[in-house]
């Protein structure tokens, strides 16, 4: 069954109103017919099973048929700092780290990014989030991942929000606490995964992320490509937090 985010101004009681693009996809690409059902998101975890009762260029509209709470989304919130990188390879793990739960994704600057200044990025945050919102339809999530605006080193460990999560940054150097003993020192709700760039973290910037609450980790005796790194971390972490088991949805009351 198709999948769609919508806007809220979408929803209207058991009414919906698909955006002119999406009318158009539904309509010309994929010639989708009145009478069948898709599955509307509001971006907020709830998700809408609609059937189809206009399709036409110009306007397709349908109605709510049933109303559940999305059983995809982790119930840990991981927040990934992702540091800069070449575009198509920081475009990837947008992608494949959405399909995989994260929940916040950070772009940071370090001192060793392929990339050291915000207006490099400026004009790509369309297409990331474009990414990030077809990446989430395809994986069957129920909210579209967030993404901030970029941030230096430093100021991304200010973050308040890091004051409640676990704080990991994996590390090539650390050679004994692993994932596992890391997240069971603090059992936060949220985890905030922090990774490095190609050249790795210097040891001034681990040692600021420890003053700031961060906890060095392993990820394993290889030498990990920083894509691989960041999916296997974010991958770990919702397992080690059970959230790779399914769930049922749950009817909306």
């Amino acid at each position: 069954m198709h999948r769609f985010f919508l806007p809220p101004s979408s929803f209207e009681g058991a009414l919906v109103t698909f955006p002119n693009e999406i009318g158009r996809q539904i309509h010309l690409v994929l010639r989708l017919k009145p009478g069948t059902e898709v599955i509307a998101l509001d971006g907020m975890g709830m998700e809408y099973r609609v059937r189809l009762t206009d399709v036409s260029s110009d306007s397709t509209k349908g109605e709510v048929v049933a109303q559940l709470r999305s059983a995809t989304e982790p119930r840990t919130k991981l927040i990934l700092l992702l540091c800069l990188t070449q575009r198509e390879k920081f475009e990837w793990i947008l992608q494949k780290c959405a399909e995989i739960g994260v929940a916040t994704f950070i772009p940071v600057i370090s001192s060793r990014s392929l990339v050291q200044s915000a207006r490099e990025v400026e004009g790509k945050y369309e297409r990331w989030q474009r990414i990030l919102q077809e990446a989430a339809e395809q994986s069957h999530r129920g909210l579209v991942p967030e993404l901030r605006a970029v941030l230096h080193f430093e100021d991304a460990l200010k973050l308040p929000e890091l004051a409640t999560c676990c704080c990991l940054i994996p590390w090539e150097e650390e050679k004994g606490v692993g994932l596992r003993a890391a997240l069971a020192q603090k059992t936060s709700a949220d985890v905030a995964l922090l990774v490095g760039p190609e050249g790795g973290f210097s040891e001034n910037e681990v040692n600021s992320a420890k003053l700031a609450g961060f906890i060095p980790v392993t990820l394993g005796p290889r030498i990990l490509r920083m894509e691989t790194a960041a999916m296997a971390a974010a991958a770990l972490v919702l397992y080690e937090r059970g959230d790779m088991e399914m769930r049922s949805n749950q009817t909306a009351g």
